[in-house]
């Protein structure tokens, strides 16, 4: 089975050292100062006080891989649409391509079957790229809930989790995502096979689209903005916004916004990815994380106002620091 982690970051690295450890035909792609370490010196995973080294080919230059079995897309949101023209050379007859990243896929109304079935999303596929180049019928959905962060070119560190829920946008348990999935868990992921992925999307969004906005125009951690009334005021009127939004999409939420509030809290004093990003000067992932649920508000004709609001202070905010292309 040969797979190819297309962005070898974080999770991606993390993706890529315990499947080749696992037996995986595993190839990378990474960039700069990160592709060149993990050239020389393989790619080193730190993980429950032990190390681990793999050698794998990593490239920047599809062309050098050729057609995969899977490609993992482990970029982040905003990267995502800008890099699916250069992923057409990993692309076989049969290749799935597992979309890793926060927030809304582009591949939302593939197969969804309702009012706006086979709908495109401006806000994370601008011009329709990764429509076009990838193809929805290659997308498997995938939730990521680990943490990891790359603390030197070429090594990663695994912060917490090694969860992933993985789901086909016609709700099936098809052959290549039961394959994908064994294939995960023999390299000790906890892969769990989802029927409707969308509702498990939403419910890790609505943390997502609230929490680090907030955490990103305050500089404060999850406990931090959860246990400021004001803060948490906001974060709550966004959460019941996005909800409406949802739930007018056929999603069902399987735990209540006081549930999903206080097992954030549990996470204590974490920076959201979004403060991470901004303190590091990386592009926030504002509209895969909020711009889109604004978009989709719109199109069912559901008020906004605090994600509005939130969304353009987060926006000026990012473009002020360098941190967001509008």
């Amino acid at each position: 089975m040969k797979v190819c982690i297309y962005g070898a970051g974080a999770i991606g690295g993390y993706l890529a050292v315990e499947l080749k450890r696992a037996g995986v035909d595993v190839t990378c792609i990474a960039r700069g100062d990160h592709l060149r370490a993990i050239q020389k010196n393989g790619l080193k995973l730190l993980i429950g006080g032990e190390e681990h080294i793999e050698k794998m080919p990593c490239t920047d230059d599809p062309n050098d891989l050729g057609p995969q079995d899977y490609v993992i897309v482990a970029v982040k949101a905003p990267s995502a649409h800008s890099v699916a023209q250069r992923m057409t050379p990993l692309l076989g007859r049969d290749t799935a391509v597992v979309t890793a990243q926060n927030g809304i896929p582009w591949w939302y109304f593939y197969q969804h079957g309702g009012p706006y079935d086979g709908r495109r999303i401006a806000s994370v596929d601008p011009g329709n790229s990764q429509w076009k180049f990838i193809g929805p019928e290659r997308a498997i959905g995938c939730v990521v809930y680990p943490a990891a962060e790359i603390v030197e070119p070429g090594v990663i560190k695994h912060i917490y989790s090694n969860r992933f829920s993985i789901g086909e946008p016609d709700r099936s348990k098809s052959t290549r995502l039961l394959i994908l999935s064994d294939m995960l868990s023999n390299a000790g992921f906890k892969a769990r096979v989802r029927t409707n992925i969308r509702d498990e999307i939403w419910v890790k969004l609505w943390g997502n689209l609230s929490f680090n906005p907030v955490s990103a125009l305050t500089g404060g951690t999850i406990r931090q903005i959860i246990e400021d009334p004001g803060a948490l005021t906001i974060i709550r009127a966004m959460m019941l916004e996005a909800k409406l939004i949802a739930e007018s999409l056929g999603v069902t939420f399987k735990i209540d916004l006081d549930k999903r509030i206080a097992g954030a809290l549990e996470v204590g004093d974490h920076k959201t990815s979004m403060l991470q990003d901004l303190e590091k000067g990386r592009i926030m992932e504002v509209d895969a994380l909020l711009g889109v649920v604004q978009e989709l508000g719109r199109l069912n004709k559901i008020q906004t106002p605090t994600i509005d609001t939130v969304l353009a202070l987060v926006k000026l905010e990012g473009k002020l620091a360098g941190a967001y292309n509008a």
